[in-house]
């Protein structure tokens, strides 16, 4: 027999990461989140819109949290799940806690960022008055395979010239 709770959870990370495929539009990193209520209504998607937004704090994430904050009337995000492919990083988490989401489900870790058990693990320091449960690993190939892909094809492109180069900028 399925297990329904990994069903949903897999069709959840389906979501998030066609949601992710939309940042390569702009050349933005490919992570993707979706905000589903517990009764399996899609409540807000987002992706990356850093390089789009010239914004460090445009993550998937945030803009997933806020979007679904004005659909729902409410910064409680209560009775929902947020799925994204990418473990989130502090900011990301901090935001998470402050909105009370429930539920985190993300793809793949990130050793280098993630403040989900990777490097920090905001989501379950017990001195925060929140703590949602967190599962990863959910499609973690496929996430990670998005990513994998993308830095690839990022390393292969050339390097500005130097004409291209801001003034005084003597690496690319």
């Amino acid at each position: 027999m399925k297990n329904p709770s990994h069903d949903s959870d897999a069709a959840g990370m389906r979501l998030a990461i066609a949601e992710a495929m939309r940042a390569l539009e702009h050349d933005d990193v490919p992570v993707g989140a979706v905000v589903v209520r517990t009764s399996g209504e899609v409540v807000a998607v987002a992706h990356n819109e850093r390089e789009l937004r010239e914004d460090p704090t445009a993550h998937a994430e945030l803009i997933a949290l806020q979007r679904a904050s004005q659909a729902l009337g409410s910064w409680r995000l209560l009775d929902t799940v947020l799925y994204v492919t990418l473990e989130p990083c502090a900011m990301c988490a901090g935001a998470i806690v402050l909105g009370r989401v429930p539920r985190v489900v993300y793809g793949t870790s990130d050793p280098k960022a993630g403040a989900a058990g990777s490097v920090l693990d905001i989501l379950a320091e017990p001195r925060l008055n929140h703590r949602p449960q967190v599962d990863g690993g959910v499609l973690r190939d496929e996430c990670a395979a998005l990513l994998r892909n993308f830095f690839a094809a990022r390393r292969t492109k050339p390097l500005p010239s130097a004409a291209a180069r801001p003034e005084g900028c003597e690496s690319g």
